[in-house]
């Protein structure tokens, strides 16, 4: 496994990723906030399917932290996200000091209403102009020809597309499938803050998600169907459920009945935690997927 090498400012990244134009190579972009897991590898899997030269970024993005999140202690080792990195392939990182993104006097913020209010964005409001602020920058940054994201924050994912293509972006959005630890539970960084007792606990949050999937996809009622979810969820143990919503994928538009391929989302907090997770819902006549 050779050294990755890391760049911290915007200089040095384009100087390299001209580089690799320069040998005819396509550039692919895969954002992260370090924690690396096998989801973010994944990611990284498909990069390099997809592009010659792949840029990985870490940067704990502090404006899509609200005020009382968890920004100061998420958690952060970037020589075990380097070493990661290497492994899977990965040609360079990005690891800005927040004031290479954010320099004194920045002002401008991206936002994109109609995807962002509901849901993550009622739960934590401005989360996602911070998301959507940071992911424009790198964009710009990088100038990537694909740029990776994974399926598990659905809603995120929504949120890039439609900007990307609001924007006239000349990036193409790839999407990587929710990996899952044996038990179920959608890989996520923050599952490091979950006590042991917390984390066997933990595993009912998909399989409630998957009950109330196969209930949908048999033609079961929405609303019964997902007040069904949420009361297998906190009868887990779960201390709250944020929500639990079927939605139109790229709209987030909730919907009464399951006519169309859809999304189910939903969150749920148990002690300091709050987890994520979404499952792909169809009609009968198709499948599940997550």
């Amino acid at each position: 496994m050779s050294a990755i090498q890391t760049v911290r400012d915007v200089a040095s990244l384009r100087a390299q990723v001209a580089a690799a134009r320069a040998e005819g190579r396509q550039v692919a972009l895969v954002p992260t906030m370090g924690a690396l897991h096998a989801g973010h590898l994944s990611l990284l899997d498909i990069a390099r399917a997809h592009a010659g030269f792949v840029v990985a970024s870490l940067f704990v993005n502090p404006a899509q932290f609200a005020p009382g999140e968890d920004f100061a202690r998420y958690p952060r080792d970037e020589a075990r996200d380097r070493a990661l990195l290497a492994g899977a392939g990965c040609d360079l990182l990005f690891a800005p000091e927040v004031e290479t993104v954010y320099p004194p006097g920045f002002r401008t913020s991206v936002t994109v209403p109609g995807l962002s209010e509901a849901f993550e964005g009622a739960a934590r409001p401005g989360h996602f102009a911070g998301v959507a602020t940071v992911v424009t920058k790198l964009f710009g940054m990088v100038q990537p020809d694909v740029a990776v994201f994974g399926e598990k924050d659905w809603q995120q994912l929504a949120i890039i597309r439609r900007l990307t293509a609001d924007l006239d972006l000349p990036v193409t959005i790839l999407a990587g499938p929710t990996r899952r630890d044996p038990d179920g539970l959608a890989l996520s960084s923050r599952n490091a803050y979950l006590s042991p007792a917390e984390r066997a606990v933990a595993a009912a949050f998909p399989r409630a998600l998957q009950e109330a999937a196969a209930a949908l996809a048999a033609g079961r009622d929405v609303g019964a169907s997902l007040a069904a979810a949420e009361r297998a969820i906190r009868a887990a143990g779960f201390d709250a459920v944020d929500y639990v919503a079927l939605v139109a994928p790229d709209t987030l538009a909730p919907l009464a009945a399951l006519d169309r391929p859809a999304r189910l989302l939903a969150a749920a907090r148990i002690g300091a935690t709050r987890l994520l997770d979404n499952l792909e819902v169809v009609p009968a006549t198709g499948e599940l997927g997550g």
